[in-house]
């Protein structure tokens, strides 16, 4: 059946807008599947002992381990038994399978290998020539918060709150615009999940959230299900640049920022877990900053820390180890393949760029082989983009970093460089138990390629969340349009991607 993907405003919205060549025609709205009896994942209903218990009306004040007040909503599109076969299938969990096929069934990944049994009402795709790999994850994007059209201080520029060093009270999902027209772009692109970060102004910029790449009216539609949020964390150049004004304004300054910040929030941990063992007396106060910070603590949320310098990352780790923390990933580390053998025995992930570098002082020492060195000394090496263009490319950037390894020695098989796009970062978010190879009982987020993926003449073909083809290049009238896009954009999606 043809589906429309246009996600269409409120109607309260729409009274709102002034008269113009936009296009307020309503289009059908996306079909779901029907509402799972399936128990859900354990991972979306684990909760500390604190929050299972019966919570009255006016709990709402206190601190919970693991609350979730802004659940996802998120259903999965509907979708039909579907069989690709004579493909080359990519697993990032193995050696590639020439000539193979893989069977995507009520949304997961039901057989994978040369050989397959097709249910009697699949659609049968033929990949030959073909290439099939994990829809792509970046872990590192701001596309929905930073929004285009860009503009300084517009509605669109809600990536940084640079108000004060330390903001971890803030949420970027509420910042997010669904509408944005770069989400489908990054679909188009091969890319089925992404995090989006607050931006790096800050010494803590609060938390992130996981997105699934689908057309939704609200970000709470988009939010992975039962994925742990992240903190962003920022040292080096830019929080002192920012804040030179009013502090920090060194290094040094940072770092005493840090730790006041942990030492605050390893006083109010104790004081919440104290009262959730005992509901003893009055609840402590409830401070929002202090609440995620405490969550980091417990192990409820992963850091992500924007980093570029080796030593820097050094000290960073030292204070995780002084507050009883890890770190998840360092993002940037352009030194980081200095210190690879540290990250590895930290078990610290690196997402990293494939070339950028020199375009500031603590950016000078890059390296382009340095994902083919970090991969080398066992680091999980993830391919990031925090480019709402270059997420659209990832896989010609974990091409070109696996060129330059080939080319000083360091080889990297593109059986290792697809996990750089898919079971690596699905590890930096939590995730790798659902998304990130082609296994069986995985979520089915498939890409079905042109050719190589690694070719810069390649191009994702179809894209599948959840089992739902989301994409079609070969049919225009089932692509994602935006309502900002409606009667602006040309049906060709404003380019070639």
């Amino acid at each position: 059946m043809r589906r429309s993907f246009t996600i269409i405003a409120s109607i309260a919205t729409l009274a709102g807008c002034s008269s113009g060549t936009r296009s307020t025609q309503s289009a059908p709205a996306p079909e779901r599947a029907a509402p799972q009896t399936a128990n859900p994942p354990a991972a979306e209903v684990r909760r500390d002992s604190a929050a299972n218990r019966s919570i009255a009306a006016n709990d709402g004040a206190l601190s919970l381990p693991n609350a979730n007040p802004f659940p996802s909503t998120y259903r999965p599109f509907t979708s039909r038994p579907t069989v690709i076969r004579n493909v080359t299938i990519m697993t990032a969990a193995g050696p590639s399978i020439r000539n193979g096929a893989v069977v995507l069934v009520n949304g997961k990944i039901s057989q994978v290998g040369a050989n397959v049994s097709a249910p009697a009402d699949a659609v049968v795709i033929d990949g030959t020539g073909k290439y099939v790999t994990p829809g792509i994850i970046d872990t590192h994007s701001h596309i929905g918060a930073g929004g285009v059209p860009s503009e300084q201080g517009a509605q669109t520029d809600d990536v940084n709150e640079a108000t004060n060093p330390v903001t971890a009270n803030v949420w970027v999902e509420h910042s997010v615009w669904p509408q944005d027209p770069q989400f489908p772009r990054s679909l188009a692109g091969g890319v089925t999940t992404l995090q989006v970060l607050p931006g790096s102004a800050n010494l803590i910029g609060g938390r992130s959230v996981v997105l699934k790449v689908v057309p939704a009216r609200t970000v709470q539609a988009m939010k992975f299900p039962g994925a742990k949020y992240g903190l962003k964390m920022a040292c080096g150049e830019n929080p002192k640049r920012v804040y030179a004004n009013r502090g920090p304004s060194t290094r040094m300054g940072n770092v005493a920022g840090y730790r006041a910040a942990w030492i605050q929030a390893e006083r109010y941990r104790r004081q919440w877990d104290k009262w959730n063992e005992t509901h003893q007396g009055d609840p402590p106060p409830r401070d929002l900053g202090l609440e995620t910070l405490a969550e980091v603590l417990r192990g409820n949320i992963l850091v992500h820390n924007h980093c570029y310098r080796a030593d820097e990352m050094a000290q960073m780790i030292d204070i995780a180890h002084e507050f009883g923390y890890k770190i998840r990933s360092f993002h940037h580390g352009v030194e980081a393949y200095k210190i690879a053998d540290l990250l590895a025995r930290e078990g610290i992930g690196a997402s990293v760029w494939a070339d950028w570098g020199a375009f500031k002082m603590e950016a000078v020492d890059a390296v382009r082989a340095n994902m083919a060195l970090l991969d080398k000394a066992g680091v999980r090496t993830i391919m990031h983009s925090d480019d709402a263009s270059g997420e659209q490319r990832l896989n010609q950037e974990a091409a070109k970093a696996m060129a330059e390894g080939n080319r000083i020695g360091v080889p990297v098989s593109e059986d290792e460089a697809v996990k750089w796009l898919t079971i690596n970062p699905a590890w930096a978010l939590g995730l790798d138990d659902r998304i990130g190879s082609i296994e069986v009982g995985k979520n089915a987020d498939v890409v079905l390629w042109s050719g190589d993926p690694f070719s810069v003449y390649s191009r994702p073909e179809k894209v599948w969340i959840d089992g739902a083809m989301l994409f079609d290049r070969l049919d225009p009238a089932q692509r994602w349009r935006t309502d900002f896009e409606l009667g602006f954009v040309p049906d060709n999606a404003g380019g070639n991607r």
